[in-house]
């Protein structure tokens, strides 16, 4: 018989009325922390140095210097919010999901509606191009390590 069968007892963290959403915050933290780090690494360590007006005027140069690292830093912190969310609701697959996507799509919409006056066609649809393919990157590498 264990501590949490007899009669007013604590109810164990996984049966509370809250934890789901408990789950849901830790793995939500879990991807802000993530996605400031690696933003900031990508600020200061490509834009500083890497990104010109010479390399940034083509397409190539922006996917490479923008975009693709900005995916990267999206599957990360999409990666480490579903790693985070814990086992008894990381089989809800809607739960999971939520957990997963949620970092990346929010901040993405701070992103534009932040500077929604200087977006173009481009960056409208690379950015969004980026944010699908880096949060399915994340959640693909989530679900691989399962195993």
């Amino acid at each position: 018989m264990t501590r949490y069968d007899y009669p007013g007892a604590r109810t164990q963290r996984d049966e509370g009325p809250g934890a789901p959403v408990f789950a849901l915050v830790r793995a939500w933290a879990a991807g802000i922390v993530v996605l400031v780090v690696t933003e900031y690494l990508q600020a200061t360590l490509v834009y500083d140095h890497l990104a010109s007006e010479n390399n940034l005027e083509t397409f190539f140069g922006r996917l490479m210097l923008i975009h693709l690292p900005n995916a990267v830093c999206i599957a990360l912190a999409s990666w480490a919010a579903g790693r985070v969310h814990r086992d008894p609701f990381r089989d809800a697959p809607f739960q999971h999901f939520l957990a997963a996507f949620t970092v990346p799509a929010v901040a993405q919409g701070l992103n534009m509606a932040l500077q929604w006056q200087d977006l173009a066609a481009e960056g409208l649809l690379m950015s969004n191009a980026v944010l699908v393919l880096g949060c399915v990157t994340g959640y693909a590498a989530d679900r691989l390590q399962e195993d």
